[in-house]
């Protein structure tokens, strides 16, 4: 019994002391107010992490990255598509922008309002019956380098 009960008032402790030095540190972290990303103040042009294959491309000119976003016809994923969109053409001709093109993969089979705003692809749903072999859980967009 003794030594199950120092055992648990170890962990409490330890507990206890990462929460407040959490909050300590969290506490004293200045926030940024901007985007993340390159900005005028920024003299931080290249990842320091992620080395862009520079050189690569044909003629000298940039390799623009091309935007795929899978959408639905309900209101939550249209707002989240136009606020995506917003940002997207906010930043697609800033400074060392690699912003290419933007497309809504739209998969409802039909067209809606927002046609005009976004750039949109209308993908037919599958035929009844074949969307039982593979579900869906989570979305991800996905990036083509052109």
């Amino acid at each position: 019994m003794g030594c199950g009960d120092l055992f648990f008032s170890l962990l409490i402790t330890f507990s206890a002391a990462l929460i407040t030095y959490n909050i300590l540190i969290s506490a004293n972290a200045p926030l940024k107010q901007e985007l993340p990303g390159p900005s005028s103040r920024s003299s931080l042009l290249v990842d320091p992490i992620i080395k862009m294959p520079f050189g690569r491309s044909s003629f000298g000119k940039k390799r623009l990255f091309h935007t795929a976003v899978t959408a639905s016809d309900s209101v939550y994923n249209t707002w989240q598509c136009r606020v995506m969109y917003y940002w997207y053409k906010k930043h697609k001709d800033g400074p060392n922008s690699e912003m290419g093109g933007f497309t809504r993969i739209l998969h409802s089979g039909k067209p809606d309002k927002f046609m005009e705003e976004i750039p949109t692809f209308i993908a037919q749903p599958l035929p009844s019956g074949m969307d039982q072999v593979f579900v869906l859980l989570l979305r991800f967009g996905f990036v083509f380098v052109s």
